[in-house]
């Protein structure tokens, strides 16, 4: 992989980006299917039921269904990409590294991916981008493709042993993307706690976000 230069990574500004929706490139659903091939069989199996149950909770939401589609393609294409690696693609890239994601590497497979499929594949549209970059954290700027994203990947029915609470999840996303994200991240930070194990900043100030929103 080329090595972007410094000045130009350095230069990058995503506040234009943030206020205009980019018309979505027409081929790159073929160009995430290509990637997905190249993936392992299970990584695959495991994208495809996420991109099926982001579909099932797209329409209650009002969520396009193929934003919904491409986000859930996209969201782990960086999955199997070692954390060593990821930290060296991550500078590559110019990637931001927390002391979190130093410590646990795997975190950086949203945000990497999100990165390489702007610069290799068009990946152009501002909401995708966050969507996948933030699935595995949250994010208080998440917008509902991000929300949907994010649940759609923890509600893979292959996950259920890993969440007891899985059912009820899926029953409150139906309703509620926010209280269901709420409910995730408030559920797996006590399971963290009481571990002593770390927690992204992003996902403290995700769950305060919702918080003070259902509270209003």
């Amino acid at each position: 992989m080329p090595t972007p230069t410094c000045t130009f990574w350095a230069a990058r500004n995503w506040e234009p980006w943030a206020r205009i929706l980019v018309p979505l490139s027409p081929d790159l659903l073929q160009r995430l299917q290509a990637r997905l091939e190249s993936l392992p069989d299970g990584l695959q199996a495991h994208i495809y039921r996420v991109r099926d149950v982001a579909l099932e909770l797209a329409a209650p939401h009002g969520i396009d269904l193929q934003r919904a589609e491409l986000g859930t393609l996209a969201h782990d294409v960086c999955r199997a990409v070692p954390g060593g690696d990821l930290l060296k693609m991550s500078a590559e890239l110019g990637v931001s590294v927390s002391d979190v994601e130093l410590d646990f590497p795997l975190l950086l497979h949203g945000p990497v991916g999100a990165e390489l499929l702007r610069r290799e594949d068009d990946l152009t549209d501002h909401e995708l981008y966050e969507a996948v970059r933030w699935h595995s954290t949250a994010h208080a700027s998440l917008d509902p493709l991000g929300k949907l994203v994010f649940l759609a990947d923890k509600l893979d029915p292959q996950k259920a042993a890993v969440y007891s609470y899985q059912s009820k999840l899926h029953d409150m996303a139906l309703e509620s993307l926010d209280l269901a994200l709420l409910e995730f991240l408030s559920r797996e930070m006590a399971v963290r706690f009481e571990r002593g194990e770390t927690v992204h900043p992003a996902s403290v100030d995700a769950r305060n976000s919702l918080i003070l929103k259902l509270r209003s």
